[in-house]
């Protein structure tokens, strides 16, 4: 790596350049202050990749761009075009080079390759590359109608050949980070386009851990475990476990995920939750996710195929720890023997709570010293109380129905309050109940078709854990 000479009037990186035969380089421009060549990749003609197969495709018109190309060109690139979508050409097309399989760059070309954080940054780097601003919308425009503006990452190759006045783009290639996108190649009569499909396979990776003395999450971080999935496993032991009273130092637990990957092994999209275990000092609980035929979203099996899904959920608040049960004590505030009618869950201002059953919206609204307050009626006359939110979700009035586990409020200290925290009742023909000892019934077997499709799931899951242990 060369730099600037210690004599020279300013110490400037884009004069850099790595050291390689200087007809395989190209200096950037240096009128633009925004341009930045250590972002840039440069490859010398022996590291340039060869053209990918053609795919055909239609013919259509594109806007102009700039100067003439040269008959050897159309010569080379004749009998080829002809599987490729062909743009047609502007009054004075851009100087092309022929693209060939081995075929080597031009002399003065040099191949760039640049990581965009998003779609719409193509046309700034191709005009901060040196090209016209017609030139660069003309090209930018080309490869958005193909790739889109949906955010994400873009990786964007360009071959340039340098002239007086403006640079000249001969290839660009963009893709996404599934693989997807297009190839743009210079030709006589405008650039050739070639789609490139994407290329995904789902992969299974899984993790086991055991409980430390704080919580799930650290514990569940330390094994290796996404972030975005220690949520869902919670809520996919929701009917079974209650994390507060049953989960001690010491218990096992499993959890595996689907991770689509690209053609270079490379993470696509989040990661999708197939299966949880956990292991206590008196049960033992395995969960397949499964989408059962004739339902819209997949639900969680055990290996029988039995649903976990009961009339309610122990906890209708993620994270939160129990800090007064249900039963008599004495009151926090009135400071005398009163009966605790529900379970009290503590958690920090704005946490997300959830409708614990399938019901109808009674009430959401103030009320004294209830603060905030939500009541559900339950498909089965079941009735069930959120008091102390700190807000309502969007929607929630009288007689708008609700799904289990569909958020109903956050976590506020409303009310009459001594800290932020929910406290959930249980009410059944009239009565408050306990709502953590309460029989919430047993979930659906699958059955015929459904449970062999379910079967086939379960074994493709395990035998993918099982090749990691």
């Amino acid at each position: 790596m060369s730099r600037g000479q210690d004599g020279g009037g300013s110490f400037d990186p884009r004069t850099w350049a790595a050291d390689a035969p200087a007809a395989t380089r190209s200096s950037p421009r240096t009128d633009s202050t925004s341009f930045d060549p250590r972002a840039w990749t440069v490859e010398d003609a022996a590291g340039a990749p060869p053209v990918p197969p053609a795919a055909p495709a239609a013919r259509r018109s594109i806007p102009p761009l700039a100067a003439p190309l040269g008959a050897s060109i159309a010569i080379l690139l004749a009998g080829a075009v002809t599987a490729w979508t062909m743009h047609q050409p502007p009054a004075a097309p851009v100087a092309a080079q022929a693209e060939t399989a081995g075929a080597e760059p031009a002399a003065n070309a040099s191949r760039r390759t640049l990581m965009l954080a998003a779609p719409d940054a193509i046309v700034g780097t191709l005009t901060e590359a040196g090209l016209p601003p017609a030139d660069a919308q003309a090209l930018a425009a080309m490869a958005l109608e193909r790739i889109g503006n949906a955010p994400g990452e873009i990786r964007l190759v360009i071959d340039l050949v340098e002239s007086p006045g403006a640079a000249q783009v001969t290839r660009l290639e963009a893709t996404r980070a599934d693989g997807s996108g297009l190839v743009l190649t210079a030709s006589p009569e405008g650039y050739v386009e070639k789609l490139m499909e994407a290329e995904l396979t789902a992969t299974i990776a899984s993790a086991r851990g055991e409980m430390d003395a704080t919580s799930f999450y650290s514990s569940a971080v330390a094994a290796g475990i996404p972030d975005s999935l220690i949520g869902e496993i919670a809520k996919a032991f929701a009917f079974d476990f209650d994390f507060q009273q049953e989960i001690a130092p010491g218990d096992i637990f499993e959890a595996a995920w689907e991770q689509q990957v690209n053609p270079a092994g490379d993470p696509v999209g989040p990661p999708s939750l197939v299966y949880a275990q956990m292991v206590t000092q008196t049960k033992s609980k395995a969960l397949y996710r499964f989408l059962a035929p004739g339902d819209t979203e997949p639900g969680w099996y055990d290996g029988n195929g039995a649903s976990t899904v009961r009339a309610l959920m122990r906890t209708p608040v993620d994270g939160a720890r129990i800090s007064s049960k249900f039963g008599f004590r004495t009151h926090p505030i009135l400071n005398y023997q009163k009966l605790h009618r529900g379970t009290d869950f503590a958690a920090p201002i704005g946490t997300p709570m959830y409708a614990s059953g399938d019901a109808v919206v009674e009430v959401a609204a103030p009320r004294g010293a209830a603060g905030n307050f939500v009541i559900l009626r339950h498909d089965n006359g079941w009735q069930t109380r959120y008091m102390h939110l700190n807000r309502f979700a969007d929607g929630l009035v009288p007689g708008a129905r609700v799904k289990q586990g569909q958020q109903i409020g956050e976590v506020g200290t409303t009310g009459r309050s001594t800290g932020p925290h929910l406290h959930y009742e249980v009410w059944i023909d009239g009565e408050p109940v306990d709502p953590q000892s309460i029989d919430t019934g047993t979930g659906k077997q699958l059955e015929g078709d459904a449970v062999k499709a379910f079967r086939t799931e379960r074994d493709r899951i395990d035998l993918s854990r099982s090749q990691r242990t």
